[in-house]
């Protein structure tokens, strides 16, 4: 699919320095960088999670069998 952006000319000047040095075109580099901002912003379902579930949280099993030895 094609979409149109408008860049600034500064951005496309190092774009196409970068091009050069790692000899691939314009577009793959735009899609490599778009690839990699969505991989680092995707949300995960754990960082919806809260309570046992919650990130950082031990093994919901292993946190319920250390409870109960605590008894």
């Amino acid at each position: 699919m094609r979409t149109l952006v408008d860049i600034p000319d500064s951005q496309i000047r190092e774009l196409a320095e970068l091009c050069e040095q790692v000899n691939r075109p314009r577009a793959a580099l735009i899609r490599d960088a778009i690839a990699d901002y969505l991989a680092r912003h995707r949300r995960h379902a754990e960082q919806d999670a809260f309570g046992l579930w919650g990130p950082g949280v031990p093994d919901g099993v292993a946190y319920q069998e250390k409870a109960r030895n605590e008894w």
